[in-house]
């Protein structure tokens, strides 16, 4: 008897999976603690995968599949009453329709059991400016983000506007006002939401990704006129992630956007997620805040001299992602070849470990 898509995404959430996947020639897989795992023994076959695909754009109210068609690419979220929230991302591949789906739980994710230190909650203190968490696809970056944005709304009187592409977690109103936004669902781009936000009277304005140079000169506009902005790239590292904001922009502005990000950027959190000794994930994190000596090295653009100011800090304010793996390490939490695999000096993290 073929399952639902329905029964298969019932099967992942009881292996704790983070991601589904649904591929012909495959059976249904998903994502355990970073490992690739099967859900059943039969491979899918391409009318399979098409049908189950189906089942899920009917789930997500009827969605038209009319772009998915026609461009071979589709990222939507539904929910399951009583079950979960879903991330999708349909493809095709081989002319075959394929999706990797993403689970949510319904509830906000807790940081203390998540391993998210305080001081990266604490970021949504400030009361302007930019703040960015970044790391590869996958690395938790959504789920960190979330979790600001919780303490903000539940500790503070604010206007809280997210837009997302698809919206992942759901806050409810609670001390704050919250309007989430999906982008091609209530508005045509994260630049023109942003722009809309803008005279929406926000305080803070979650915006899912920073993509592209127009994207970025209006977050850091919106930074520098007195709102907090909290955002994402796709960057290893707090040095690298302020090279690519510079060099975004053309030569001839590349002078006038080290000045204007020395005093708007406030943090850049960098994250990975790491296998554990017991078969779990952890993050670790690099964290960077703004101090006279790291504004004064991005108005210079001395971009590389960050990496070694961060390396010789031990503070929870300002840590580099190797000190971050020696504290887990020490912690039994990693191994010793996980630290030295994540690692951004492993000889000199190697030394370390000793």
């Amino acid at each position: 008897m073929e399952l639902s898509i329905k029964d298969i995404l019932q099967q992942a959430i009881e292996a704790e999976a983070s991601d589904l996947f649904l591929v012909a020639g495959r059976p249904a897989s998903c994502r355990v603690h970073g490992r690739v795992i099967t859900l059943q023994d039969t491979p899918l076959k391409p009318p399979m995968t098409a049908q189950l695909i189906s089942e899920i754009y009917q789930l997500a109210g009827n969605r038209s599949m009319e772009r998915f068609d026609r461009t071979g690419d589709d990222d939507f979220a539904f929910a399951i009453p009583g079950l979960s929230r879903f991330r999708v991302s349909a493809y095709k591949q081989r002319g075959t329709y394929s999706a990797t789906i993403r689970i949510i739980t319904f509830s906000l994710p807790d940081p203390e059991k998540l391993g998210i230190a305080s001081s990266i909650i604490r970021l949504g203190e400030e009361r302007s400016g930019l703040v960015l968490v970044t790391g590869p696809a996958g690395s938790g970056k959504s789920t960190t983000l979330a979790c600001i944005i919780d303490q903000i709304n539940k500790s503070k009187q604010e206007h809280i506007i997210t837009l997302e592409d698809p919206l992942e977690f759901l806050h409810p109103h609670n001390q704050s006002i919250v309007s989430q936004r999906e982008i091609h669902a209530d508005t045509k781009s994260y630049v023109s939401a942003l722009r809309a936000a803008l005279r929406q009277s926000p305080d803070v304005i979650l915006l899912g990704e920073m993509r592209d140079y127009e994207t970025i000169e209006v977050a850091m506009t919106a930074a520098e006129t007195g709102h907090l902005i909290l955002s994402t790239l796709h960057t290893r590292g707090a040095a690298s992630t302020i090279d690519r904001i510079i060099d975004v922009f053309p030569a001839n502005q590349q002078q006038q956007i080290c000045v204007q990000l020395s005093l708007t950027l406030k943090a850049v959190v960098s994250q990975q997620l790491l296998p554990t000794t017991d078969g779990r994930v952890v993050p670790a994190f690099e964290i960077l805040t703004m101090t006279p000596a790291i504004q004064s090295m991005i108005r210079e653009k001395k971009i590389h001299q960050i990496e070694g100011m961060l390396y010789n800090s031990a503070k929870d304010t300002m840590l580099s992602m190797d000190s971050s793996l020696l504290r887990l390490y020490q912690q039994k939490i990693i191994t010793r070849e996980t630290a030295l695999t994540f690692a951004s000096n492993p000889e000199m993290l190697g030394k370390r470990l000793l």
